[in-house]
């Protein structure tokens, strides 16, 4: 069933897939273990983490029958999504409408959130 506005949350460790019915919501944890990582001086590597395709591209599925996608995060999670989208999903990274750098939010305040957001930008008519 296609649901019109849905958002994602997402860090590195986990993503939650939120819809304003709230019965399809989704939480995906990363199977990667991140540690916290420094780039050192004559070290090699860059100092960051490695990117999980699998686990983008099980958030990205989730998402798979939402027309108007939202994506908010933290960090730099959620650039590495849609970059992982628009290259291997690139029918799904049609459907994400904005990105927006948040803090780490319940889920009732990242659906609150993604509904002013699309409210404010004219794709969602509230009565």
């Amino acid at each position: 069933m296609t649901t019109n506005h849905g958002v994602i949350w997402i860090d590195h460790k986990e993503a939650h897939v939120l819809y304003f019915d709230s019965s399809k919501n989704e939480l995906i944890k990363s199977d990667l273990t991140h540690t916290h990582l420094h780039h050192k001086a004559n070290a090699v590597g860059s100092g960051n983490a490695p990117e999980d395709h699998k686990f983008f591209h099980t958030v990205i599925s989730a998402a798979a029958d939402v027309n108007e996608i939202l994506v908010v995060g933290p960090g730099s999670a959620k650039g590495e999504l849609i970059k992982h989208a628009a290259t291997h999903d690139a029918a799904i990274a049609k459907k994400i409408i904005g990105i927006e750098t948040v803090d780490h939010l319940t889920d009732p305040q990242v659906l609150a959130y993604a509904k002013k957001y699309f409210i404010r930008t004219g794709r969602m008519i509230v009565d």
